[in-house]
């Protein structure tokens, strides 16, 4: 489960994408993150982590990032100053209403996650780390898709409808992540797509952040 990959192609930006930060993730990340290939990468640099398993640690707990993969992808941050800091991670299929919870925020303080399309969701990295380790200019996401691994606790639960979709679309997502040379670039090819998510981050993020918007 464990991969890593550099895409170099000279000066530009630098992009950071880690996937399978916590529990069994990284099962379902590696499908979207193996598929990104060079051609995908116009300028600058691409680095690609996908983390081994381990126990399942919020990475909105402060406390994750004294655990020693927390330790490591903060190392990652620090060498290689990405510009662009991107965590796919993948959620049980009964979490999507409690991440999408327009009452997140006032139930555990951070503002809720926003569905593209296909189940494919999008929102800020922790601010643990967003606020911390970046510059107000970075683009520091997180997508969310449902998981689809076999491997884990839960399949009896109802499976979310059409996990290849969702695939497809993640991917998509990421392969527009690593080929975005600018912020403005970023959200320009986003708010054509998603106008109205993208309008949604943007508020969120001035009710959160303040001065400090991470979208």
């Amino acid at each position: 489960m464990s991969f890593f990959r550099l895409i170099d192609k000279g000066e530009g930006p630098v992009r950071l994408f880690v996937g399978g930060v916590h529990g069994r993730e990284g099962l379902t990340t590696i499908h979207a993150l193996k598929k990104i290939q060079s051609s995908d990468v116009k300028k600058g640099k691409l680095i690609i982590y996908n983390c081994d398993a381990t126990k399942y640690i919020s990475t909105l707990d402060k406390g994750y990032y004294h655990t020693p993969l927390g330790k490591y992808i903060v190392e990652l941050i620090h060498h290689y100053k990405p510009e662009v800091y991107v965590e796919p991670h993948c959620y049980r299929p009964d979490s999507y209403n409690r991440l999408t919870d327009l009452q997140r925020q006032k139930r555990i303080g951070v503002p809720p996650l926003i569905e593209l399309e296909k189940r494919v969701l999008i929102g800020s990295v922790s601010p643990h780390i967003r606020t911390s380790l970046f510059k107000r200019e970075d683009v520091c996401l997180t997508l969310e898709m449902p998981c689809i691994h076999k491997e884990n606790n839960y399949m009896d639960l109802e499976p979310a409808p059409h996990p290849d979709l969702s695939l497809e679309l993640y991917t998509k997502l990421l392969k527009t992540l690593a080929a975005s040379s600018t912020r403005k670039n970023l959200e320009k090819k986003m708010s054509k797509k998603y106008p109205l998510q993208v309008e949604k981050a943007r508020e969120y993020a001035r009710a959160f952040f303040g001065e400090y918007p991470p979208f």
